[in-house]
């Protein structure tokens, strides 16, 4: 029998995905306090935003998440990647949306 690694990869990932998400999530609120979980997040979108600016090229993301993690990581902040990876990426989709909303002036022109 072949297997499909595509059809797989679609079915199995999301399925991970999932059961992260309710496994790490509540075990992450169960060690942390709001404001711990607050700080931190202001801190990942602190480092989001001078990641942005520094690589400003397209095709950077690598460089961006490298910097970002460097970055928390000489701030004290120890997580696993993965919940690392899920706070940048809702950083950076935070930050998409508020230039969306707010574009530069000369983008205007």
């Amino acid at each position: 029998m072949i297997l499909n690694v595509d059809l797989i990869a679609k079915v199995v990932i999301p399925i991970l995905g999932a059961i992260l998400t309710y496994l790490i999530v509540p075990f992450i609120k169960s060690r942390t306090t709001k404001e711990q979980r607050d700080e931190v997040y202001f801190w990942v979108r602190v480092a989001v935003s001078a990641a942005e600016q520094i690589y400003k090229e397209k095709g950077k993301g690598v460089e961006k998440k490298e910097y970002v993690v460097k970055f928390l990581g000489s701030m004290g902040i120890n997580s696993t990647i993965q919940e690392l990876d899920a706070l940048i990426e809702a950083a950076v989709k935070e930050l998409n949306l508020i230039q969306q909303n707010n574009p530069p002036k000369d983008a205007l022109v």
